[in-house]
């Protein structure tokens, strides 16, 4: 893992913000007055919530039906018609093919929120954090899990429609440089992240390439390595490189990408959330899943020394795997042995069914708009 973003210790160990994570020195020479910090590795035991609630903002499904009930030890919480008293109904839940979970977390009295990835379109996210009545104001961190469209193409329009409502200064934690590469699907282009927003919005960008602890209650797995058979699929490339003020300086990739142009996509930059929820174990949310689900759980467990996983969340990018391979994911996934299993977004139909037979009684419905809460 390249060490070059991270500076020695006496320089990481300079800024701290009472209960949240440190961060470096900032440095934000190359990118003019947009704030670049660089996330103090974790050291010592992760953080013990006591509870940590997690609401779909953005998923391609939703049903008005369902009702909410206790699951086992789980509260689940679904949202229903956006019905009013003086007036018919105008405004429902949205969905598409993306991704934004927020998560409401709590340490005693004290309340930590972080939205993690802002879906593929801002009027989608924007609808539905209202009808959520989500205060972006109360949020205490961003975090984008990788450099993917569906996952942040709400950004720019989430910042815009709430200037001067978001704490100054709030973090937004990123893989690192590899975040800003552009990125195409074939011959067609798949959209770059916007670093200029960022810098418009007064956030501060982070670069947790290594676990780091978020808003003082979360922590991020860093960069996942391989340990299990699970391989990255390649479904875009990364151009490298920046042209007209957007996309990824080289020099600030790793060594063996910097002289690239565009090369396929190894999801380098992916990384996972987590909790240590009391009492409970660990709640591991993958977002997408690129390094692959299993990949991001040990690697949790691993970061965190905690070996019993309560429950894993988000996207499992099963989908597009054979049937031979999404059996063998759930092999393991039993020998892990989580609590419960959400499986969002990019999971998969086949997926689904077969671990809802594997593991019966563990595996919970997804709907957008549903709020899990874990350790309740």
């Amino acid at each position: 893992m390249d060490d070059r973003y991270l500076g020695n210790w006496s320089r990481r160990r300079i800024l701290r913000a009472g209960g949240f994570s440190a961060l470096g020195v900032l440095a934000g020479a190359m990118f003019g007055e947009s704030r670049v910090a660089f996330a103090e590795p974790l050291s010592g035991p992760v953080p013990v919530v006591d509870r940590v609630s997690v609401r779909v903002v953005t998923d391609s499904s939703y049903s008005a039906l369902e009702s909410s009930r206790r699951i086992g030890n789980v509260d689940v919480q679904r949202f229903g018609l956006a019905l009013g008293q003086d007036q018919p109904p105008r405004l429902a839940i949205e969905n598409e093919w993306g991704l934004s979970m927020h998560v409401e977390s709590a340490q005693a009295d004290q309340i930590r929120r972080i939205l993690i990835d802002f879906g593929y379109t801002p009027e989608t996210l924007n609808n539905n954090v209202a009808l959520l009545k989500i205060d972006p104001a109360q949020l205490d961190a961003l975090l984008l899990t990788h450099g993917h469209y569906d996952h942040f193409g709400g950004m720019v329009g989430f910042l815009q429609a709430n200037q001067g409502k978001l704490k100054a200064k709030l973090p937004i934690y990123l893989g690192g440089e590899e975040c800003f590469c552009t990125r195409e699907i074939g011959v067609r282009q798949f959209g770059s992240l916007d670093r200029q927003a960022m810098r418009d919005a007064n956030l501060n960008i982070v670069f947790a390439e290594h676990p780091a602890v978020v808003a003082g209650h979360a922590f991020t797995t860093g960069w996942i390595p391989q340990t299990t058979f699970e391989k990255p699929l390649n479904p875009s490339n990364m151009t490298v490189g920046v042209h007209n003020g957007v996309g990824c300086a080289a020099d600030k990739l790793p060594a063996a990408k910097q002289n690239a142009t565009t090369i396929p996509d190894d999801f380098q930059h992916e990384q996972g959330t987590a909790y240590m929820v009391k009492d409970r174990g660990l709640v591991v949310l993958t977002s997408c899943a690129h390094r692959g689900v299993l990949n991001t759980v040990k690697t949790a467990m691993k970061v965190s020394g905690v070996d019993h996983v309560h429950a894993i969340l988000g996207g499992f990018h099963l989908a597009p795997q054979p049937p031979e391979y999404q059996q063998a994911t759930v092999d393991v996934l039993k020998e892990i042995d989580p609590d419960y299993i959400v499986p969002m977004h990019c999971s998969g139909e086949v997926f689904y069914s077969m671990v809802t037979q594997a593991m019966p009684g563990k595996v919970l419905w997804s709907s957008t708009g549903t709020r899990f809460t874990f350790g309740a």
